[in-house]
């Protein structure tokens, strides 16, 4: 990947853990640190919006901003995020939920700026799955595949109070941008617990 050079340096790293800000009223609030505990990105989650728009800054101070997610549909289930680096104002790519197949397990198909499939985001288990619908503190656990190879793995906390994702990139050179990796982290914590 040619952009990747360009890149902050904070999209370069092996292992994040993300995690939401509690005793957030209105909106979501994110923070992503790296393993040894530094923040590396705070998202901020608009609130009373019907088209989805996460900011992705590079502190809670929210001086510099990053990425940004944007949906252009309201409200759909299958909708598709666009993600733009702010930095450099280039397309990144974008990630599609697969709404109706999404309520059994979900699933996310990764797209290219251009639109091309190049991975997908699907939780490994579907019993799991199911089980998480009914019980949420039951925790989930995602893979990111591309080119028939696991490029991440995303791993939720047992924690009935804070919800917390670990991503651990195992592609030692993604062929999915990074950035799009942090996006997904991001959505799934903004989204996928809030529609289950």
């Amino acid at each position: 990947m040619a952009e990747i050079k360009a890149i902050n340096p904070a999209f370069r790293h092996r292992q994040y853990l993300f995690r939401r800000k509690v005793l957030k009223l209105f909106g979501g609030a994110f923070h992503v640190y790296d393993e040894n505990g530094n923040v590396l990105f705070y998202s901020k989650q608009k609130a009373f919006k019907l088209k989805e728009d996460f900011r992705i800054y590079s502190d809670e101070s929210q001086t510099q901003e990053l990425l940004t997610i944007k949906t252009p549909q309201i409200l759909d289930i299958g909708a598709t995020y666009n993600v733009q680096d702010v930095t450099t104002g280039d397309a990144v790519g974008a990630l599609r939920r697969k709404g109706l197949k999404s309520i059994f397990k979900d699933e996310w198909v990764i797209l290219s700026k251009e639109g091309k499939e190049i991975g997908t985001l699907t939780e490994t288990s579907l019993i799991a799955a199911l089980l998480s619908r009914v019980i949420s503190l039951i925790p989930q656990t995602y893979v990111v595949l591309a080119n028939n190879r696991e490029v991440a793995k995303i791993k939720q906390h047992f924690n009935p109070f804070v919800l917390k994702y670990t991503m651990t990139i195992i592609d030692e050179r993604p062929s999915v941008d990074p950035r799009l990796l942090i996006a997904a982290g991001i959505l799934l914590a903004g989204i996928e617990r809030r529609q289950q």
